[in-house]
Order: structure tokens, then sequence, then C-alpha cells
């Protein structure tokens, strides 16, 4: 399995994570602007002469850019490093000039509150939140040049503003926290689903190379195999038996073209021809004889049962079950002479049943063995019978195979109905 790195994740792009635990804070962008905006009207509204008015206002100002190129990317990224100190220090020296050339830039307190509880950790952000709300009594303090009994008066409004600005500043982390959290939670989930995404379609592109395997083993490999036995056979027969021999080549051909419909049709996933037009008895019957001309068995082909439409899936399985039954026959069935083949329909199940008169073979010791140990040398050791297996066990039917030295073979194939054929023939 491949673990994407940081660079390799096709789905995060350059900043992708802080976009996501950013994204609230146009929010705030848009309160800090609006706190701005409203401190200077009311500066424009004081009654402080001119030039103080204009400073206070140019030290309100400059908080804007200190903020954007300074403190803002800090506090997205909830960093708490020397940059915050800097900027936490010059956003309450900006203030305090303000404050101190104009009493009405004091309202700049809405918005340095919480970004000084935003910049730095909390004891830190506490001290230089109580001193910035203290500040504006200091300065009508100084002004007045001695203790005024009036400022006792202003404390307990002051004070209320230090404790409304630290639960402010409290709220405010605890949502920066929050939606810091979720985004990297979303992130994770985005990364996930992108993962699963591609082991799917790793295991879609597996389950492609196995369902064609599969289809070339059934239908090409062993229609090349016919071809090179049929042409072979005409070769020792062009001189002696010329009728013979052209027989054998008319044949060959006409393999190769419905081998190549049959390769046309798996690469689209159609159907196979073989069933486009007919049901699958008279497909399984053309199949037994063509087994019939290619070798010269008896081939007895029979259908028991009220024959019944199957799902299309069902149809293809059993088909290349026989398929795959008669190819055993050709390659394995020394000394045959008879092969029996069945379709029986019951209401809620259909069978196959290929039996032959041949030498047959160990089945136990063939089961023991591994693919690679059996090879393709006996009716269940080779990939042809794994792949019967497969393609039967996915529409939840079973292969049972009965052989013995000398006693023949027999393959049967059953597959259950209603319910089940349905759901794989939607499968």
């Amino acid at each position: 399995m491949h673990i994407y790195t940081q660079e390799e994740v096709p789905w995060k792009g350059p900043g992708r994570g802080l976009d996501s635990g950013g994204r609230w804070f146009g929010l705030w962008d848009g309160y800090f602007a609006v706190s701005y905006l409203v401190t200077v009207v009311l500066l424009f509204a004081s009654g402080e002469d001119q030039v103080h008015r204009a400073l206070a206002i140019g030290a309100l100002t400059l908080i804007v850019p200190w903020y954007a190129g300074l403190g803002r990317r800090p506090m997205i990224d909830r960093t708490k490093g020397r940059r915050n100190l800097v900027f936490s220090a010059g956003l309450f020296l900006l203030f305090a000039t303000s404050s101190t050339l104009d009493l009405g830039g004091s309202f700049a307190l809405f918005a340095v509150v919480p970004m000084l509880m935003m910049s730095l950790p909390m004891p830190p952000a506490i001290v230089l939140v109580v001193l910035a709300n203290l500040w504006p009594v200091t300065v009508v303090w100084l002004r007045g040049g001695e203790f005024d009994p009036h400022i006792l008066s202003v404390l307990p409004i002051s004070l209320l503003g230090i404790a409304l600005s630290v639960l402010l500043g409290l709220w405010i982390t605890r949502v920066v926290q929050q939606s810091s959290e979720r985004a990297e939670m979303i992130d994770e989930l985005r990364r996930s689903r992108e993962r699963e995404a591609h082991l799917s379609h790793q295991a879609g592109i597996s389950a492609e190379r196995e369902r064609l395997a599969r289809e070339i083993h059934d239908t090409l490999a062993q229609s090349l195999t016919s071809i090179i036995s049929l042409v072979q056979a005409a070769e020792s027969e062009v001189v002696d038996n010329p009728a013979r021999a052209h027989e054998r080549l008319g044949l060959a051909g006409r393999v190769a073209r419905d081998s190549l419909a049959e390769a046309r049709g798996f690469v689209s996933k159609l159907t196979p021809p073989a069933l486009r037009e007919s049901s699958l008895v008279q497909a399984v019957r053309r199949q037994a004889d063509l087994l019939r001309e290619e070798t010269g068995l008896v081939v007895r082909c029979t259908a028991g049962g009220e024959e019944q439409p199957l799902p299309m899936v069902v149809s293809v399985v059993l088909l290349r079950a026989a398929q795959e039954a008669f190819a055993n026959v050709r390659k394995h069935a020394r000394d045959a002479r008879e092969v029996e083949v069945r379709v029986a329909y019951a209401p809620r199940e259909v069978r196959l049943v290929v039996r032959d008169d041949g030498a047959g073979f160990a089945v136990d010791a063939c089961r023991d063995a591994g693919p690679e140990e059996a090879g393709d040398d006996a009716h269940s050791g080779g990939f042809g019978l794994l792949g019967m297996r497969a393609r039967v066990a996915e529409i939840g039917g079973t292969v049972r195979v009965e052989s013995g030295p000398g006693e023949g073979t027999t393959v049967e194939v059953t597959v259950a109905l209603g319910p089940v054929g349905e759901e794989s023939d939607d499968d």
C-alpha cells in the first residue's frame, strides 16, 4: 500500500490546511475593519485639536498594516512565538499612543483585546489586556495633574471592561481552537476519503485484471488451443484426406471468428455472443456440438426441469463453466468415448453437470496441491478450475468435482436463484 507524503498528496494543494483553518477568519477581518472605522469616526467627532486628532488617527491606522503583515498569519496558525510577542508589544504601543493623543481611540479596545488574546499565551495576554483597559483611566488621571476622586467612579466600569475583555478573549480563543480542530478533522476526513478512493481504484484495477485473466483463459486460450489442434490435424490429413482436412480448417476458421467476437465482448463487458439471442441451454448445446466436431466424441446435451429465464450473470458463469469443463475434456480426458452434459432447472436453483468416461484423476491429491504444484495438468489443479470456482463463488454458487483413476470425471456447478441470482445480476 502506498502512503502519500505531504508533498505527494494530490488533493492537498499549497496552504490547503491553512485555508481550512482560517476560513472563518474572514469574519474576524470584517469585525476588525468595522471597529477601526467606528474608532476613526469617533476620533473625528472628538473635541481634541486637529494635530492630536490626526496623530491619533495615524497611530490607529498603523495598526492595520501591523496586523496584516505581522499578526494575522500567526493567529490563523495558532503559533506562539517571538513574532507574536513583537506584534503584541507593537499593537499595545500603537493603541496606547492613539488613546493618549485622543481618548476616542480607546474604542479600539474592542479590536485590540481579542487580538492580544489570540496572539499570546493566556497569562501574558491577560496582563496586557488589563493594562490596555486601565490605560484610558491612567491617561485621564495623568492629564489632570492630580488624583481626581471622580476617577474612582470610572474604575468599576474599567474593571467590568477588563472582566468582559478576558471573557471575550477566552471565548474567542476557544472558538479559534475549535475551528482549527474542526479544520484538521475536515482535512483528515478529506485525506481518508481520497485514500479510500485511491485504494478502491486499485482494487477495481485488480478485479478487472482478474476478470480479463479469467475471460482470456476461458475463451481465447481455449479457442487458440482448439485452433492449433484443428490445424495440426488438418496438416496431417491434407495429403491422405483433403476433404477432411478442408473440413477441419473450416471449423478452425469458425472457432477463430467466434473467439474474435468473444474477445470484443469481454473487453467491453458485453453479453457473450453465444447468449445474445439464445438461452443458456442453446448456448451450451452449441459448445457441446463444437466439442463433438473437434474430438469425435459422443456428446449428449440434455435439459431437465422447466426452462426459465436466468439473470445474465448466472447464464454467463454457467456458460464459462461449461467451456472450462469442455476444455478439460479436450486436454485431460484420455481414452474418453462419451461426454454427457445436462442443464437442470429447479424452482430455486439451476445446475450444470458435465460428465466424461475418461481416465480420471485423484481429486484429493490435486486438491491438496497448490496451483503452482498442480499446474494445468489436472481438472482441479490449474487456473481454469480455480477461475471457475471464483466465478461461481461470486454469485453464491458451488462447484463439485468427482473423479478417480479410471472412473471418469464429473463437474457439477450449482447456483441458487431468487434473491442471490437477482443480487448478482445487479452487481
